[in-house]
């Protein structure tokens, strides 16, 4: 007998640099989160870069990531940096977080 087994679900600390304020990335990273059913959330940091809190299946996270070092036409990702960790269950959906957050 098989049984399906559902992917172990994970978070993911995403910072990206470059050129991705003022270029529409924040929705950009929210409607490809949301298209992947991802969990969680993206702000502008203060300090000119883009952070993501995001939950969901290890291989779903990364297909974002790799739509996220292409980000919108306008925008220059640099670098991306990732730290992974275990789920907390703290997002029912995934949101723009309009206030900015301290580098």
């Amino acid at each position: 007998m098989t049984r399906s087994v559902e992917p172990a679900v994970v978070s993911a600390h995403i910072t990206v640099h470059g050129r991705v304020q003022r270029v529409g990335f924040r929705v950009f990273a929210a409607q490809a989160a949301r298209r992947l059913q991802l969990l969680g959330g993206v702000r502008n940091l203060e300090d000119g870069r883009v952070e993501l809190e995001v939950e969901g299946p290890k291989v779903v996270i990364e297909a974002l990531l790799n739509e996220l070092k292409i980000g919108p036409p306008a925008a220059e990702v640099s670098q991306i940096e990732t730290t992974w960790g275990q789920s907390t269950g703290q997002f029912s959906d995934f949101r723009v977080w309009y206030e900015h957050r301290s580098s």
